[in-house]
Order: structure tokens, then sequence, then C-alpha cells
């Protein structure tokens, strides 16, 4: 793991009553923590007691976007099908590393692991599902929004025990021409496949974004594994 990719840097806002759950939500590719940073501030009312982190992916070079760089928490070649199979792993368990190291802090910090969600949109709810699915540590839930399952084939044998009845929230609208909604149905229907407690949420004329019916799908599911 390159040292760039170590330590990562986050927005973090803070509960507003006394503190005992933290929710990790990782934005998309391009974007930053501040990008979601709307997510916390509007739902903070409503769950006073979470505390949000809200992770800044690296820059990196993207090849999708010819090579420059931009945040991005693992390399992309394309968003078709066979460029989503040919996955940049190494990237993408890196950054699982790194965000394992936030999850560390926090429960270090006083937060048990069961207390915390996991979140993210796009790229960042592919890292969401993998650290999720992954990790030793035993969560809450996690909340994948307009993505797809990375490494699906993998995933029977690669998911921890720790998690393979944690409840997963997949959100995707079927108006999206980044994502296609089909890549969501499909990794919630392999997901499901595979014994994992899915709830998959279909948002008519949602283009590749957030829209106020999923927020609220968001904070229900939040409330109801954070209470």
């Amino acid at each position: 793991m390159s040292s760039a990719l170590a330590s990562l840097t986050s927005v973090v806002v803070g509960a507003k009553a006394k503190h005992t759950a933290t929710v990790i939500f990782l934005h998309g590719l391009g974007d930053s923590g501040h990008g979601w940073s709307f997510l916390a501030e509007e739902l903070s009312t409503q769950i006073p007691h979470i505390k949000w982190i809200l992770p800044n992916a690296p820059a990196r070079p993207i090849t999708l976007n010819a090579g420059y760089a931009m945040p991005g928490w693992f390399d992309l070649t394309g968003l078709d099908k066979s460029s989503l199979n040919d996955e940049d792993q190494k990237g993408m368990l890196a950054s699982v590393s790194s965000v394992n190291q936030i999850i560390r802090q926090e429960v270090e910090s006083g937060i048990p692991a069961n207390r915390i969600i996991i979140g993210g949109f796009s790229q960042g709810g592919v890292m969401s599902l993998l650290t999720g699915l992954t990790s030793e540590y035993k969560f809450a839930g996690v909340i994948a929004c307009s993505c797809w399952l990375a490494m699906a084939d993998k995933m029977k044998s690669m998911g921890s025990d720790a998690n393979r009845k944690t409840p997963i929230l997949m959100c995707h609208g079927d108006a999206d021409q980044v994502v296609q909604f089909q890549f969501g149905e499909e990794s919630a229907d392999r997901l499901k496949s595979y014994g994992y407690d899915v709830e998959f949420k279909k948002y008519r004329g949602m283009a590749h974004s957030a829209n106020p019916a999923e927020v609220q799908d968001i904070a229900s599911f939040i409330k109801t594994r954070l209470p």
C-alpha cells in the first residue's frame, strides 16, 4: 500500500447530541467528502447521536479520465460491463485497508463496530460493499448507493463471517446514465444468492444522484440499525 493511501483525510460532522454511533460515508469518483456533507447536515437533526465521517479519496490517475489524476478509490477503465469486470483489485484492496484504518480509530475511540454503518455512493458504494463484507468488524449495516458489487465472483469466499447477516441497503435510480440500473439490481441479486440480507430500493426517474425519497430511506435504515 502506498503512503498516499496510508492515511485518509476526512470531513467530519460531529454528533449534535451524545455521540453513540458513527456513519462512515464514501464519495464517488472525482468528488470529496464535502460533496456528501449535505446528507450529514440534513440528517443530523433526525439522528443527533450520529457522528459522520466523510473520507476524501486520494488523487490518482484514472484511465476513464484519459489518465489524468482525480480523487478516486480505484482506477476505472470504463463504465460498461466489460470495463467494470476489468477491475483494479489492487487499488480497491488498498482503499479497503485505508478505510479500515478509519474504522479501527473509531472503535479504539470507544464506538463499538456494531454501532458503525459504512456507506457510499458510486465508487464509494463499491467500497462500502467491499469493506463491509470483508471486514472482521461486525457492523450495524451497509449502505450502497448507485453502485455495483466488485469482485463479485470472489465475494462468496472473500466475505467474512462477521457480516454474513448484516443488513445491506442498496439504492439505485432507474434513469442512471453513469452506473446502469441493471448493474445495481444484478449486484443485489448476486448478494442475495450468497445469502446476504439485502434490501434493494429503486427510484423512478432518478439519475446518478440522490433524491429526497432516497435520503429518507437512508435515514430510516440508520434509525433502525442505530437507534
